[in-house]
């Protein structure tokens, strides 16, 4: 097996639990490891640090899978699949969850997410496509699913020299996929929505919209299919406005919406978010409840400044549609800007709005995507709950 030797000092990130290991840590490599091989990784001191694949085209040369000194085989990677699932089995509703969270699980690049009785999974580096058929089979194995569906069309796999592809990885089945999320029934894409389908990261997050919404008027934007909103028509708000830019996913909201006979409840719009927050200030509509779950506004830590102030723009007009007393639900899903980043800019735009705003409840995301301590691009999901005045 080759052997990977680090430059000094950069064996402090493996050893704190971080499992990336970029081109600029390498100091040497013995031996002629192929694109995709598990190699032996060494301290400058020639210190064992552990085994991980490697693959000289991504930047993330090395993405360790274990710090013991044991074979990475069949039973190596069933096991790991195991552990995933019995934690899941012990603090999520496997009806809809996320079962294999990459890095948090310790099988970097390695997604599978549950919907109902099939299973989405994306292998999203070199290293752990090679192992794509031996997963496939223990999956089904362990989990028995009625089909599993391949969603590698992601661009992040053509920096590791792999293609985007999509298709089943079972025998075919009609991959419009119906699940339940905390007792409301979605309909799933698994071949063409977003990601994998959808985002089961805000199940917990959704379901805490329970006690601030019932009989109010919700205002849902970016809606997408549909998931917040119709938690709020579950939880019984007289009134749900779900806004979205996209044609598509206002008809799969809608058509979301008649499933659970919610139709009367909640309805929605195709418009852009920020024209339609102005809009309604001049109208002076007003709402009892405003969510926004933006897409990531930026993916770069180069785009941060710009990321914040399209943040603040939603969070500063959405404070001025809340009635006296009302809420306010806003989420990122953008890694680079963290918690603190958050919050300082929801105080700015409380500022700014002349709004007086509490912080109920800070959240993250769904149980079933754990945060791995060592590495803080696990954690990605904030949501905070305000109350504004």
């Amino acid at each position: 097996m080759a052997k990977i030797m680090l430059a000094k000092n950069k064996e402090m990130r493996v050893e704190s639990g971080h499992p990336w290991i970029f081109r600029s840590d390498i100091q040497h490599v013995a031996g002629n490891p192929q694109p995709g091989d598990i190699v032996e990784v060494y301290s400058h001191q020639n210190r064992f640090l552990g085994k991980g694949y490697y693959n000289p085209v991504s930047q993330i040369t090395i993405r360790m899978l274990t710090r013991q000194d044991e074979d990475i085989n069949r039973e190596f990677l069933y096991q790991r699949i195991l552990r995933a699932w019995e934690y899941r089995q012990k603090v999520a509703d496997t009806e809809s969850c996320r079962v294999v969270f990459a890095e948090s699980d310790f099988l970097p690049a390695l997604i599978v997410d549950k919907f109902s009785d099939i299973l989405v999974v994306q292998t999203l580096a070199l290293g752990i496509d090679r192992y794509k058929a031996e997963i496939v089979d223990i999956l089904s194995e362990i989990i028995q699913p009625r089909g599993i569906y391949e969603r590698n069309d992601v661009p992040v796999r053509e920096l590791e020299g792999l293609p985007q592809q999509k298709g089943f990885l079972s025998a075919p089945f009609d991959t419009r996929v119906e699940m339940v999320e905390n007792g409301i029934k979605f309909l799933v894409d698994v071949e063409n929505g977003q990601k994998t389908g959808f985002f089961l990261d805000q199940k917990e997050n959704r379901a805490a919209l329970k006690p601030l919404v019932k009989n109010g008027r919700v205002l849902d934007c970016f809606s997408h299919t549909g998931s917040f909103a119709l938690h709020a028509a579950y939880y019984g708000a007289r009134e749900v406005v779900g806004v979205d830019i996209s044609a598509h996913a206002v008809a799969c909201a809608e058509h979301n919406a008649r499933l659970n006979g919610l139709e009367q409840t909640a309805r929605f719009k195709e418009a852009n978010a920020f024209d339609l927050l102005r809009n309604y200030a001049d109208q002076k509509e007003r709402f009892d409840t405003v969510i926004l779950d933006p897409p990531a506004f930026t993916k770069t830590k180069s785009a941060v400044e710009g990321a914040v102030r399209g943040y603040k723009e939603i969070n500063l007009r959405a404070m001025k549609l809340i009635n006296e007393g009302g809420f306010l639900v806003s989420c990122s899903c953008s890694q680079h800007i963290d918690n603190g980043l958050f919050m300082n800019i929801l105080h700015e735009a409380a500022r700014d709005a002349k709004r007086a705003v509490r912080l109920i409840e800070f959240r993250s995301q769904a149980k079933d995507h754990p945060i791995l301590m060592a590495s803080r691009e696990t954690q990605y999901i904030k949501c905070a709950l305000m109350q504004v005045f």
